[in-house]
């Protein structure tokens, strides 16, 4: 099975891709993107559903600027150092949406953005080596491409290696690559230029490197799914670890202005410092329900998300970081003070159906709410991806989204709006500020589809829609067909906002584009 999966991603890759090891030369002509093949049977679906609206912008207090960091909303897969997931610029409104792809034979899962406004990401493919692309953002066509040291896995909830890469201040890529080392890659005019690279092996020894990002000093943090914690200086390449014993990472990590890296395994939420030229040292712990199984759509048993970061460091509690944890029968969105004194629980809240509840992608930070999605039966292994290419359906997802409002003064949670209707297998949603409309990745069932407007159920495909509500009320304003069959799975990658409006989805094909005309 895994010899036929990787068959297909490396004809797909070769039909795309020109057999390069190295970054185009200066000059070099954008190479035209192809676009994604999908089922033919996704024509009979409606491609739009909703009306298209006015922007009504959401006021919320700005993000601090990451100074080692590309300008926030640009900088990495969460959009800046606290892991907001929100964006100050807007996104598609739903007018008369067009939908572009590339096809690249693998998953262009994080989005960046240089200072000129294209993309700059990391594609990966079953069993070859990663690419780092810098595309155009309009018609995605390739500008250049590099490919990086190492071999991705075949395993289809393979974390490490690329997923989690940053773009610096300088235009820089830093990348963790597979075969564990960080390379840092410069954006040079229309080159894509190595610049350093950071041998880790030493000090991590087999496990995978899931996530780097600087602290607010410039060194580089980094993190490992066998729970190993480090700080690389780049100046002088000196690494020291912390290894958590018997605990996994298989998430990103946040970072603030007063030096906390906060970092979540599959047992706990941790506050790491390090003092100048120090060791990682762990300021505080705090063990979380993990529950009492691995849920079908988590990668791990335990929190699924990425730590994020609420409010400044100079604020009450030196701030605030939230995750969910795994608990049984309902997760739970968790609230805590951030700073050096310790974790001190602001309040908890849970959410979804009891035993049909799970997240995979980090919460949204709407100014001090949070907006917490389902992912509970995301399950996506060897076969399901032949019995999609077979014409099948993916297993449908239980769903579910909600907004948690929490009163820090009362230090209570409540919920402020629940919606059960969308299913997002496993999409990382995205708010834009500007229009108030969150962002999100579906996959309705085949009666679902059906109810829609298209035809017989068993005919049905596997189709997937961005789909926008009013963050506001949770209530869906609009949703537009992107693509059918498996190769618009998102698969954990993003939903992103450029620059223009447009949306980005990495799927697995390649990159989508979504944008109002």
């Amino acid at each position: 099975m895994r010899r036929f999966l990787r068959s297909v991603a490396v004809l797909v890759a070769a039909a795309v891709l020109p057999p390069l090891t190295a970054a185009h030369p200066a000059g070099a002509l954008t190479l035209p993107a192809l676009s994604i093949p999908g089922d033919p049977r996704g024509a009979a679906l409606p491609p739009f559903t909703g009306r298209a609206v006015a922007p009504r912008a959401v006021s919320v207090p700005a993000v601090p600027q990451h100074p080692f960091m590309a300008a926030n909303g640009s900088s990495n897969l969460h959009g800046d150092a606290y892991q907001s997931d929100t964006y100050e610029g807007p996104g598609p409104t739903g007018r008369d949406l067009a939908v572009r792809s590339r096809l690249q034979g693998g998953l262009c899962g994080s989005v960046t953005f240089d200072s000129r406004g294209r993309i700059v990401t990391v594609c990966m493919t079953p069993g070859r080596a990663p690419r780092l692309m810098l595309l155009d953002p309009d018609d995605l066509g390739a500008v250049a491409s590099l490919t990086l040291p190492g071999t991705a896995g075949t395993s289809p909830t393979e974390v490490s290696g690329g997923g989690y890469f940053y773009l610096d201040q300088l235009d820089r890529a830093v990348v963790p690559t597979k075969d564990g080392a960080i390379e840092v890659v410069a954006v040079r005019r229309d080159t894509l230029v190595p610049e350093a690279r950071h041998d880790l092996k030493a000090a991590i020894g087999t496990g995978g490197i899931v996530s780097v990002l600087p602290d607010w000093s410039g060194r580089m943090w980094f993190v490992t799914d066998s729970g190993v914690v480090g700080v690389l200086d780049p100046a002088t390449g000196t690494v020291s670890t912390h290894v958590l014993r018997g605990e996994g990472i298989a998430n990103s990590i946040a970072v603030d202005e007063s030096g906390g890296v906060f970092v979540v395994s599959d047992h706990a939420l941790y506050r790491f410092d390090a003092p100048a030229g120090g060791r990682p040292v762990v300021t505080w712990r705090a063990a979380y329900d993990r529950g009492s199984r691995h849920k079908p759509g988590q990668l791990s048993r335990g929190s699924g998300t990425t730590p994020t970061l609420i409010g400044p460091a100079s604020g009450p509690g030196g701030g605030y970081v939230a995750i969910t944890d795994n608990a049984d029968p309902r997760m739970k969105v968790l609230v805590m003070a951030r700073g050096k004194a310790g974790p001190e629980k602001v309040c908890e809240q849970p959410v979804f159906a009891p035993g049909k509840g799970a997240d995979e992608n980090s919460l949204v930070a709407v100014g001090g709410d949070l907006i917490v999605e389902n992912n509970y039966g995301y399950v996506v292994e060897d076969h399901a991806l032949v019995k999609g290419m077979l014409g099948g359906r993916q297993v449908d997802t239980e769903p579910g989204l909600a907004r948690v409002h929490v009163d820090y003064t009362a230090r209570t949670c409540s919920l402020d709006w629940s919606d059960s209707g969308e299913r997002v297998p496993s999409v990382v949603s995205k708010v834009s500020l500007a229009t108030g409309l969150l962002y999100t990745f579906t996959h309705p069932t085949a009666d679902e589809l059906r109810s829609a407007g298209g035809k017989r159920a068993t005919a049905m495909p596997d189709a997937w829609y961005l789909t926008a509500l009013d963050v506001r009320t949770g209530k869906r304003v609009w949703s537009r067909l992107v693509g059918s069959g498996p190769l618009f799975n998102n698969h954990y990658a993003p939903v992103t906002l450029g620059r223009d409006g447009a949306a980005y989805v990495g799927v697995v094909g390649g990159l989508v584009r979504i944008t109002d005309s």
